[in-house]
Formats: C-alpha cells, structure tokens, sequence
C-alpha cells in the first residue's frame, strides 16, 4: 500500500555531514507524522527527530543543534540533514511514517528499509 524508501547513508569521517531522504510513495491519502529512528548495535531503536504535518519538530536530546528534519509536501518526502557527525551516531536509521491510506480512515505506521550510517576515522 505504502513504501518508504530511505536514501543517503554512508561511511563519514567524525565531525563530517551526512543527509538521509525518505520518499514515501502508493496510496497515500495524507501523511500525519514523519520521523527517523535508529538502531545502534547492542541498543535498542530509538527516535532521533520526527516532523508533523503541521511542522513542528522535535529531537532527541543526543542530537539536537547538529541534526535538522525537513520535509517537502509535495514529494512526500522528509530530510534527514546530520552535521557534526561522532561515532555514537552511528547505527540504521529508519524512516517512519504515519500515513492515512485512501479508504481506510485510521492513520497507520509505515517503515524504510534501513540505510547504515557509520561514523569512523
């Protein structure tokens, strides 16, 4: 019904940037929530920013003032713009999104693939 398709992970020297895509695509009636999430090993997934339709953002503590969300509306498509990049950042990031599918009138989560971003020397 719905497919997330993350793009841009790499390997990235510390103090370096990186900047994550998630087009969302299929029978999308509107997009409530945008997010990413990451996975380091050994940890558990957790949220590093999200972006409602309306805008407004928030962000974990680890990575706020390096990391920004965006999104373009009409690509249904968020941003992920990661500077000032250190190895703890490294890990799968996820996109999410919490979509309303045409017919159905409940919003549901959707996940990307997974794109590796790692951050060594």
């Amino acid at each position: 019904q719905v497919q997330l398709v993350e793009s841009g992970g790499g390997l990235v020297q510390p103090g370096g940037s990186l900047r994550l895509s998630c087009a969302a695509s299929g029978r999308i009636s509107s997009i409530k929530n945008m997010g990413w999430y990451r996975r380091a090993p050994g940890k558990q997934r957790e949220l590093v920013t999200a972006i409602t339709s309306g805008g407004d953002t928030n962000y974990a503590d680890s990575v706020k003032g390096r990391f920004t969300i965006s999104k373009d509306n009409a690509k249904n498509t968020v941003y992920l713009q990661m500077n000032s990049l250190k190895p703890e950042d490294t890990a799968v990031y996820y996109c999410n999104a919490a979509v309303i599918v045409y017919g159905v009138g409940i919003p549901h989560d959707f996940w990307g693939q997974g794109t590796q971003v790692t951050v060594s020397s």
